[in-house]
């Protein structure tokens, strides 16, 4: 969308329908599965939802779904990862505004809020800008009546404001793909493939696995995740754009690998043990040998605990899990769990990197790790989740943030007061 989209003729704010959200939102930069019928479709369990947009003549070159939810005074219309707009055209930023406030009239809404998918500023991996701020976009949305909710950082409640984009544009092969990422990554996940971990697809009668790990990691963080019906709605919804997927062990093959792995160390230090009797010089061998006691002992050390592992849990152990969105311009990972008894085994390096595997197949050029807190500073107790994600390479977008637009002047003033009364 350009300048030249709004001017040529006049602009029509519009209802749309939800097969033309969803092919606008494949065609745009900003689309994602937030704003695609299914997700709505998700919405419309919390209340009504109302597709809206802007056209130029027939050409649709705005577009987006809202859902009213009740608050305590009457309802509030949300736009997750949306409007999709060019927020740096005036003309096009009033008439999605005029399109939104229409809607929440006809609901007797008090107000509209929105999380905008587009970029205020990009970021390196180490969280240095590398692009200037977005100021275009915020002068025009306080331009026509939205209230910024300030630039925020640490992990939102509703939508993310800093979020973690592995670029794979360029990139054609595991090969390719595992050069791009850090020394460390690389070796996490040859860990796991060599541990015998593998990754598959859960069916939907399988779907109480990943509750469970995702449960576990959310009692770990301190926060609450969502119930079985609710991912069993969005395995329904979202048909084949959505994969949820599992790590397995499979520590029977592993004792095999092993063992296999023990018996060549007790040979070479048999071999080294005869070399030994007739050297001259016998220092170098000794060496060899006792570094070879210590590859034997260390061998034996994990057959025993793999062992123990077995006999307790059985050799196939669900360790991880995730649900992975697929749209035509981006994979996101929304959620997962880990079962930490096994982080060393790095189920959660190889998840992601055998999804990037997917996406270069797919011909998807971006892999979105979603929410980081936007808080670079190792000191920090979010440091752990954005250096995770940093080791596979990539980028920070900084989004807008929060956008109220006031449409019942006399309720949203009344709910304001009650919400700062209440934050004292």
């Amino acid at each position: 969308m350009t300048q030249s989209d709004a001017g040529v003729a006049s602009l029509t704010p519009t209802k749309i329908t939800p097969a033309e959200l969803d092919a606008f939102s494949a065609a745009q930069v900003q689309g994602s599965f937030q704003q695609t019928s299914q997700m709505a479709a998700m919405g419309a369990f919390n209340g009504p939802v109302d597709y809206v947009g802007v056209k130029r003549g027939d050409k649709l070159i705005a577009a987006c779904y809202v859902v009213y939810t009740q608050s305590r005074f009457g309802l509030e219309g949300s736009v997750w990862c949306g409007p999709l707009c060019d927020y740096d055209n005036p003309q096009v930023v009033e008439a999605m505004t005029e399109a939104l406030r229409r809607s929440a009239k006809a609901h007797h809404a008090i107000s509209v809020s929105c999380w905008p998918a587009a970029v205020y500023r990009l970021h390196d991996l180490d969280g240095k800008p590398t692009s200037d701020p977005d100021t275009t976009m915020m002068d025009n949305m306080a331009r026509f009546g939205w209230k910024h909710g300030g630039f925020t950082v640490g992990y939102e409640s509703v939508v993310n404001r800093w979020n973690f984009v592995k670029g794979l544009d360029g990139i054609h092969n595991e090969k390719e793909l595992l050069a791009s990422f850090s020394k460390y990554r690389r070796k996490n996940i040859r860990i796991a493939q060599d541990s015998g971990l593998r990754v598959r697809r859960l069916e939907r009668g399988e779907l109480s696995t990943f509750v469970k790990l995702c449960d576990m990691s959310a009692a770990r963080q301190g926060f609450k995740s969502r119930d079985l019906a609710y991912y069993e709605r969005l395995f329904d919804t979202f048909g084949d754009l959505i994969e949820f997927k599992v790590v397995e062990t499979h520590f029977d093959e592993y004792l095999d690998t092993l063992q296999s792995k023990l018996n060549a160390a007790s040979k070479d230090k048999r071999n080294l043990e005869r070399l030994l009797q007739r050297a001259s010089d016998p220092a170098t061998l000794e060496k060899r040998i006792a570094t070879a006691d210590k590859k034997i002992a260390a061998l034996e050390k994990t057959i025993g605990e793999v062992n123990g592992i077995i006999a307790s849990d059985g050799p196939v152990i669900p360790v991880e899990a995730g649900v992975y969105f697929w749209h035509p311009n981006e994979v996101v990972c929304l959620s997962s769990g880990e079962d930490d008894r096994f982080m060393d085994y790095y189920p959660s390096s190889l998840i992601h990197f055998e999804a990037m595997l997917d996406c270069i197949a797919r011909g998807v050029e971006r892999f979105n790790f979603y929410g980081i807190s936007g808080i670079f500073d190792a000191n920090d107790p979010s440091y752990g989740v954005w250096q995770f994600k940093t080791r596979f390479g990539g980028f920070v977008e900084e989004l807008p943030g929060k956008f109220t637009l006031p449409v019942d002047g006399l309720r949203f003033g009344v709910s304001e007061a009650a919400h700062k009364l209440l934050h004292r």
